[in-house]
């Protein structure tokens, strides 16, 4: 399992690139592939599409079994929103010990780290990660989670905010205003590392439903972030 990082070359790991070299068999989302074909040679690639994460992971599974070096690629890294779990789980259901394919998770820099680099330190102090797609969590679970975020006064990262067909952006914002001062500073990263690049910042009052895509990231901080030039801070409690 390989964390590619938010996209850019510069930005793979190391060991993520070693094991790359090293693999005989490279599996991932085709958006994902694209990203690393200029690194991968003339290796097997075995593409998928969105919404096959399953069919990935049991393709990477009777692979190894069969004698393949398979790295799985994941964007930013495999353990948040990844393949990594996808993977595990299958081991488990197939009754399969991960020793047994020598399975090995490479971290990469996610989306929300490459993100707040861009934006200054909006995740400089306690903060959380929440997806708002409602393909694999209910709307209600996502919904306790928002207010319980926002509650605790916690920096919050939204990732997959909004789609063509899931307009979840405007319902989160409502509730998160329940507690949060509608001043609080907001940064929104599309495509984070990319060619695409673009970043906005706003106010958690300003954002609307034209913000954000599926390769947004926003991020909005707590009650003690602000703005300072082009940059949100959320300070760690130093006394000046």
């Amino acid at each position: 399992m390989v964390g590619i990082g938010p996209g850019g070359k510069e930005e793979l790991t190391p060991l993520a690139l070693s094991y790359l070299q090293q693999c005989t068999v490279i599996i991932g989302y085709k958006t994902y592939i694209d990203l690393v074909k200029s690194l991968i040679g003339e290796k097997k690639v075995v593409a998928y599409g969105m919404k096959e994460e399953q069919a990935r992971a049991l393709e990477a599974i009777n692979l190894a079994l069969s004698g393949e070096r398979v790295v799985v690629i994941s964007g930013g890294d495999a353990g948040v929103y990844g393949m990594s779990g996808v993977v595990l789980e299958a081991l488990k259901e197939k009754n399969i010990s991960p020793r047994k394919v020598n399975l090995t998770i490479i971290p990469g820099i996610t989306s929300a780290l490459k993100a707040a680099s861009l934006l200054g330190s909006p995740l400089n102090h306690d903060f959380c990660l929440i997806s708002l797609s409602d393909l694999l969590t209910p709307w209600e679970v996502i919904e306790k989670r928002l207010r319980h975020a926002a509650l605790g006064d916690f920096a919050i990262a939204l990732y997959n905010p909004q789609s063509h067909r899931r307009k979840k952006l405007t319902k989160a914002i409502e509730i998160l205003l329940e507690y949060k001062n509608p001043a609080t500073p907001v940064g929104i990263v599309r495509e984070a590392g990319r060619l695409e690049e673009e970043i906005k910042l706003k106010t958690l009052a300003e954002i609307t439903e034209e913000d954000a895509d599926m390769r947004t990231v926003i991020i909005i901080g707590n009650s003690q972030s602000y703005f300072y030039e082009n940059f949100i801070i959320t300070p760690r409690g130093y006394k000046w």
